[in-house]
């Protein structure tokens, strides 16, 4: 009499199933997966390239129709400076700085900003008595940034839909340009937007679930880290458009 001896296979789920796990279930999800970071950094980066090439088409078209946007203070520019900025703005259409060089720019925050973020909630959680790794934290983070490329999807189709670039990102349209505290707030409200309010919240989730914190613990680590790159992202951003008023901020996530 022979025995048939079946081993059981562990059922494999589709890298689409565990992003709708996430956003549907996203305690239940950090208590099983969101050990690894691969698939939520390569669907972070193709939707980004996605986002930002459409970006650079729309620029690229406005700038051949006389469209390029000018800095705040232009009028107060002497008719040479005005020259050679337009000059300037021409020589810079060819598809090396209208793809390749933003392309790079924005996989290198991207990566970067990653593992930057990733250390500082790791060293904050580790603070406030969390018992979770650097492998834990890079794993929270890359997941929990997922809410970001729904929104590159998002600005992509309403790029298409509208026909030229965003200019007014997150909601920076509700402070105008100026100088000083009215520019700050414009860099530091263009980096912010429900994407990224429904990134943070899944942060605190997942490190409340992986590092055995509670929720007010979490919640503290991850906002404060976060509250500290807005300020120092809106300060370089607003430092880049004075000197030259050619730098795009983006969050790091």
């Amino acid at each position: 009499m022979s025995e048939t001896i079946q081993t059981s296979q562990p059922e494999k789920t589709s890298p689409f199933k565990n992003i709708v796990a996430l956003f549907l279930h996203p305690r239940r999800f950090f208590s099983s997966q969101a050990n690894g970071w691969g698939l939520p950094m390569l669907v972070l980066s193709l939707t980004l390239a996605a986002q930002t090439a459409v970006a650079g088409y729309f620029r690229a078209r406005a700038a051949a129709m006389g469209e390029m946007p000018l800095p705040p203070d232009w009028q107060w520019w002497t008719p040479e400076m005005q020259n050679n900025y337009m000059q300037a703005q021409q020589a810079t259409q060819g598809p090396v700085f209208v793809y390749i060089i933003p392309l790079v720019g924005a996989l290198t925050g991207l990566w970067l900003g990653w593992l930057l973020v990733s250390g500082l909630m790791h060293l904050a959680s580790t603070l406030l008595g969390g018992r979770g790794t650097m492998s834990t934290a890079l794993g929270v983070v890359a997941w929990a940034s997922l809410p970001l490329a729904l929104r590159d999807i998002l600005r992509a189709i309403f790029m298409f839909a509208a026909g030229r670039a965003i200019a007014s990102p997150g909601l920076s349209g509700f402070v105008g340009g100026g100088e000083g505290g009215m520019l700050f707030a414009a860099q530091l409200l263009g980096l912010v937007d429900l994407f990224f309010v429904w990134y943070a919240v899944l942060a605190v989730i997942g490190f409340s679930v992986k590092d055995n914190l509670s929720n007010g613990k979490a919640a503290l680590g991850v906002v404060g880290v976060l509250v500290l790159i807005l300020l120092a992202q809106a300060g370089l951003g607003m430092l880049g458009q004075n000197l030259g008023g050619m730098l795009i901020s983006r969050p790091f996530f």
